[in-house]
């Protein structure tokens, strides 16, 4: 009876415990290598999904002010003779300082000098427009005391703006010397005014090129004319903060009455950008170094490569994931 009690509760032999042993690493193996597969896969969405944001951003911004390069407040005439707009700034090697026909494009090293930090091998494009938000409508003007004299007081130009004033004729580009925003409707395009780089001349009339005397060319702008705030954006690849690649914008500001520009970082992981242009009537997009000098004007269409890294290495055999987005946008000001 004692013998029988023993048997029944004798305990696991050595091969019994390791047979136990042996199948449930077995199903830790098998639980971590499904746990561990789950977590690659979840990495590698989340990078791609990160880095198809970053790209999507990237170029949703940059094609806003693609499709308003070249447009200012009173129309935009046919490409054959476009709306003469004369620069009266003083004589700047600062890109912005010279309308360029609203865009130009760059393959290899910008006229006038690099950003810092830009990539060698990538394109860069500048972009020129008007801030519609800041338009205003002039009353009258007088050439002789280089004063506009708007519709309201609640025109937000400051000194030091670099503005355009336009009507069907034609545009200049100049930098407002005084104004007083809530205060009074007077805003002056003077020599002088303690604003930097200043006006060559203050008369506004159309030359090529511009006359820089004192009273250069002479023209009135009439009743209903407009002036707006200049938009100018520089967009290139440069390297950021952490060593790895970024898109940049470059934008002017006003630092009591000193026009400067700011980098923005527009988003991380952007590893280069190849642009191409459209002119009219063209049937294929060419490289920046195929348009003309005087061809700018004539771009209707410009398409976008953005290629794209992932910051985790989230690939195959640990390799950053890396995607390109590919679009084509109209600048619609260009459009008949």
């Amino acid at each position: 009876m004692r013998r029988a009690f023993r048997a029944r509760v004798r305990g696991l032999s050595l091969i019994e415990l390791m047979i136990s042993m042996l199948l449930g690493l077995l199903v830790v193996a098998s639980a971590s290598a499904i746990f561990l597969s789950n977590r690659q896969t979840y990495r590698a969405t989340e990078g791609l999904g990160r880095v198809q944001e970053s790209g999507r951003m990237a170029f949703e911004l940059m094609a806003r002010d693609l499709r308003e390069a070249g447009g200012i407040p009173c129309g935009n005439a046919d490409r054959t003779q476009p709306l003469k707009l004369v620069s009266v700034l003083n004589p700047s090697a600062n890109w912005w300082a010279s309308w360029n026909n609203g865009v130009v494009g760059y393959d290899a090293a910008i006229p006038g000098g690099n950003p810092a930090n830009r990539v060698p091998g990538t394109d860069a494009i500048d972009l020129m427009s008007s801030d519609t938000s800041s338009a205003v409508t002039v009353v009258d003007h007088n050439p002789t005391s280089a004063e506009f004299h708007l519709n309201t007081i609640h025109h937000n130009l400051d000194d030091g703006d670099i503005a355009i004033v336009c009507d069907w004729r034609q545009a200049s580009l100049f930098q407002v010397t005084n104004a007083q925003p809530d205060i009074n409707t007077n805003v002056v395009h003077n020599l002088s005014g303690g604003v930097s780089p200043g006006n060559c001349s203050k008369g506004l009339g159309y030359a090529n090129p511009p006359v820089c005397t004192p009273n250069g060319t002479p023209y009135q702008y009439g009743a209903n004319s407009q002036i707006v705030r200049l938009s100018a954006s520089r967009w290139y690849i440069g390297t950021n903060a952490t060593g790895g690649r970024s898109l940049y914008r470059s934008t002017l500001i006003n630092t009591g009455g000193g026009v400067a520009t700011r980098n923005q970082e527009v988003a991380d992981g952007v590893n280069n950008m190849q642009l191409q242009y459209l002119l009219a009537g063209a049937a294929n997009y060419v490289d920046a170094t195929a348009v003309p000098a005087n061809g700018w004007r004539n771009v209707t269409a410009v398409r976008v490569n953005l290629d794209l890294l992932s910051a985790d290495r989230a690939g195959a055999n640990g390799a950053q994931l890396a995607r390109r987005i590919a679009h084509s946008v109209t600048l619609r000001n260009r459009m008949q």
